[in-house]
């Protein structure tokens, strides 16, 4: 067999959860400071619901995502107003 060369920078866990989980990745160089921390949300909706939905993500021209996340940007601004 041969000797397993060692990869240090591939699947190591994390010394500090909390700085690995807010830490930037490493391949978005040039997005934004906003763009680097998302993370993803799951809810569960009807089949109906879903449906409308695209379809009016469809009419205005934009994805699912983008229009879903103007509008919790709308209804859940920042504490000191910004809406981004």
């Amino acid at each position: 067999m041969t000797a397993r060369s060692s990869n240090s920078g591939f699947a190591t866990r994390p010394r500090n959860a909390e700085s690995w989980i807010k830490s930037p990745d490493p391949t978005a160089s040039g997005a934004a400071a906003a763009d680097l921390y998302t993370a993803r949300l799951t809810v569960d909706i009807t089949l109906a619901l879903r449906g409308r939905i695209k379809i009016a993500a469809f009419q205005r021209g934009v994805t699912v995502a983008d229009m879903l996340r103007d509008l919790l940007a709308r209804e859940f601004p920042d504490a000191d107003g910004d809406r981004s």
